[in-house]
Formats: structure tokens, C-alpha cells, sequence
């Protein structure tokens, strides 16, 4: 995302949310999974963050673009905000969730890819959770994604074709995906 401009990013969701357009879909289901510490990682402008710490959560975002990390720390200065690439971060502790929401996957270089869900994998708790969803329209296919997991020793615990949990089907244009740590 190091070519998004972080104020026209979050100009676009402040808009939706006025229009009543419900834009906390991902913090629900986060928050449902009872975390008490989050890395959102591709955070952009820090929406689903910054819900999930008016929530009463311990919020880490990252991000690896300077624009979007900028327009984070002045919606939310408190927050810790991490401009870094996922696929080789390194924050020296892990997290109850690690969510990955709006395509993170998708604005990764595809030969990066593997490197960020290993990379993210290694930030989650024993317990913990990473749930990642992501358009399916044919650059990045659920088989690459459940591939790389595996490789990062992960499972799949559930998918659905939205953030509120409606059931996935093949063909269906959007997948959120659960997976937990195998032990």
C-alpha cells in the first residue's frame, strides 16, 4: 500500500460511516474471538484498530505505508503504530488476534506472499488466531492462501464468504478466513 494516499483512503470509510454504511464488520468478529491483545496488520488508516482499542483492546498496527501509518497516528496518537513490510516484520512478541483485513493479502507482492503469512504466523499466540479476508478475483486463490498457512503451521478453523459470518461457498467473491497455531 506504499502508493495510497492515507487521507483519501480514510476520507473514503468516513464518508461510508456517515451514510450510515456499517464499517466495523472486522472489529466484530475480532472482538468475538474475546482478544485482549490485537496486530492489525496491513492497519492503513487504523479503522479497525482503532475500534477494536475503543473496545478495550491492546492494539498493535503495522503497516508499510509511510502515508497510511501517518494518517493512523493522527486519528489515534496513543496507539502504537509500526511502519514496517509484514512479510518481514519482527515486533518481538505475539498477539491473542492477528487480523488481516481490507486484501492485505493482495496488495503484497505475489513472491512475498508466503513470507507474510509466515511472518504474521509467527505473531500469534499459543491460543491465538489469524483471520485474514480477501477479494478472490482471480490474482490470489484460496488454494495459495490455505498453502501458504499450512507451510506456516496454521489450520483452518472456519471461513465464511463475509466478516458477519454468512457460510462460504465455492465461487463466492470474498473469503474470511480463521486459523489457529497446529499443534
Amino acid at each position: 500500500m506504499s502508493g495510497f494516499d492515507g487521507a483519501a483512503y480514510q476520507a473514503r470509510f468516513d464518508k461510508l460511516e456517515a451514510s450510515g454504511v456499517q464499517v466495523h464488520g472486522e472489529a466484530d468478529l475480532v472482538m468475538s474471538l474475546q482478544p485482549r491483545s490485537v496486530l492489525d496488520a496491513g492497519c492503513g488508516t487504523g479503522r479497525v484498530a482503532i475500534e477494536l482499542a475503543r473496545r478495550g483492546v491492546e492494539v498493535v498496527g503495522v503497516d508499510v505505508s509511510r502515508s497510511m501509518i501517518e494518517q493512523a497516528r493522527r486519528q489515534a496518537p496513543a496507539l502504537k503504530w509500526v511502519q514496517s513490510d509484514l512479510a518481514c516484520m519482527d515486533l518481538g512478541g505475539q498477539f491473542d488476534v492477528v487480523v488481516l483485513a481490507g486484501n492485505v493479502p493482495l496488495f503484497c507482492p505475489a513472491d512475498s506472499r508466503c513470507a507474510l503469512v509466515t511472518s504474521c504466523a509467527a505473531h500469534v499466540a499459543a491460543g491465538g488466531r489469524l483471520v485474514a479476508g480477501f477479494q478472490l478475483d482471480g490474482t490470489y486463490g484460496l488454494d495459495e492462501w490455505d498453502s501458504a498457512c499450512e507451510s506456516a503451521r496454521l489450520e483452518l478453523v472456519e471461513r465464511w464468504s463475509t466478516w458477519d459470518r454468512q457460510p462460504f461457498a465455492t465461487g463466492d467473491g470474498y473469503a474470511v478466513s480463521l486459523h489457529r497455531p497446529r499443534h
